[in-house]
C-alpha cells in the first residue's frame, strides 16, 4: 500500500469488520446466517427444479420466476460465503478488484429484481385488463426480452458506481470498512478527496430504482384493482385478485426491508452499527428465502408438483 504526506493512502485491499460491535458473538450469528442462506439455496433451486420439470408452468409469470430465483441466489451468494468466512476464519480482508466486484454484483441484481417486479406486474396487468391477448402479448420472446431489459438495465444504471470509485477516489483515509460486506456507501465514505459525484450518482439510481419502479407498479396495479371492480361477482373478483396474491406478497418482501434498512442508515443517527449492519444483510436474505415460500405456498401447481415429488421420495422401494 502507497502512502501520501496528507495521511491518505492507496489501498490494494481492505479490511471488512464483518458486524461491528458483535465481534465476540460471530460464531453464534454464523448459525443463523449459514441456515438462513442454505434455505435460501435449496428454496431457489427447488423452484427452477420444479418449474424446469412441470411443463404447465412454462407460462410467462414462472418464467419471471425463475429470473427472480436465479438473481436472489446471486444476491445471496454474493454476500453470505464471505460473511461466513468473516464469522468462522475472521477472513477479513478482500481485495479492491474483489470488492468493488462484490459491489456491482449487489447493486447491481438488486437493481435488475426490482425490473423484473416491473415486468411482473405488467404480465399481470395484460393478463387481468387485457386477458384475451395476454398469451399473443407475453410470448416467449417478450418475457425473454423483458428479461434481458432488466439485466442490461441494471448493467447500465450500477455500472459507473465502481468504476467512478477507481477513477476518481484513489486515496482512502482506512482501508476498514465498518460493514460486512463493500456496499457502495459504506466505500465512499472512507475515501479522500471530493465525493459529491459519487454521492449524487448513488442517490440519483436509487431514486430511479426504488422510487419510479414502485410507482409504475403501484399505477399498474391501480388499473388491475380498477378491472376487477368492474367484475360481475364477488367470487370472480376473488379469484382474480388472488392470481396477484403471490406477486404482492414478493413485492413487499423486497420494497420493504430495503425501505427500512434505508431509513435507519439515512436518519437512524441514534441506532447502533450493528443494527444497521445485520438490517443490510437481512434485506439481500429475506426476499431469496422468502419468495420460494410465498410461491410454493400460493401457487396451486407448484404446490402439487412439490408433494408429487415428496411422496415419489418417501415411497418405500
Amino acid at each position: 500500500m502507497y502512502t501520501s504526506n496528507n495521511a491518505c493512502s492507496v489501498p490494494t485491499s481492505f479490511w471488512l469488520t464483518g458486524i461491528p460491535g458483535l465481534e465476540s458473538l460471530h460464531i453464534r450469528l454464523s448459525i443463523p446466517f449459514g441456515f438462513m442462506y442454505l434455505l435460501a439455496l435449496v428454496g431457489n433451486i427447488t423452484i427452477l427444479a420444479v418449474i424446469k420439470m412441470e411443463r404447465s408452468l412454462h407460462q410467462p409469470m414462472y418464467f419471471f420466476l425463475c429470473m427472480l430465483a436465479v438473481i436472489d441466489l446471486v444476491l445471496s451468494t454474493s454476500t453470505m460465503p464471505k460473511l461466513l468466512t468473516i464469522f468462522w476464519f475472521g477472513a477479513r480482508n478482500i481485495g479492491l478488484d474483489s470488492c468493488l466486484a462484490q459491489m456491482f454484483f449487489i447493486h447491481c441484481f438488486a437493481t435488475v429484481e426490482s425490473g423484473i417486479f416491473l415486468a411482473m406486474a405488467y404480465d399481470r396487468y395484460v393478463a387481468i385488463c387485457d386477458p384475451l391477448h395476454h398469451t399473443s402479448v407475453l410470448t416467449h420472446a417478450v418475457v425473454g426480452r423483458l428479461g434481458m431489459a432488466a439485466l442490461l438495465r441494471g448493467i447500465l444504471y450500477i455500472g459507473p458506481l465502481p468504476l467512478l470509485i477507481r477513477l476518481r477516489l484513489p486515496l482512502y483515509r482506512t482501508r476498514i470498512i465498518a460493514h460486512s460486506y463493500c456496499e457502495h456507501m459504506a466505500v465512499v465514505t472512507l475515501a479522500c478527496g471530493d465525493t459529491r459525484v459519487n454521492n449524487l450518482y448513488g442517490m440519483g439510481i436509487g431514486f430511479l430504482v426504488l422510487i419510479l419502479d414502485s410507482l409504475a407498479i403501484t399505477a399498474s396495479y391501480v388499473m388491475i384493482f380498477k378491472a376487477v371492480l368492474g367484475l360481475a361477482t364477488h367470487d370472480a373478483r376473488f379469484k382474480t385478485l388472488g392470481t396477484c396474491s403471490s406477486h404482492i406478497c414478493a413485492i413487499l418482501v423486497f420494497y420493504i426491508p430495503i425501505a427500512i434498512s434505508s431509513l435507519t442508515h439515512r436518519f437512524g443517527h441514534h441506532v447502533p452499527p450493528h443494527i444497521h449492519i445485520l438490517l443490510a444483510n437481512l434485506y439481500l436474505l429475506i426476499p431469496p428465502i422468502l419468495n420460494p415460500v410465498v410461491y410454493a405456498v400460493r401457487t396451486k401447481q407448484i404446490r402439487k408438483r412439490l408433494l408429487h415429488i415428496i411422496k415419489a421420495e418417501t415411497r418405500p422401494r
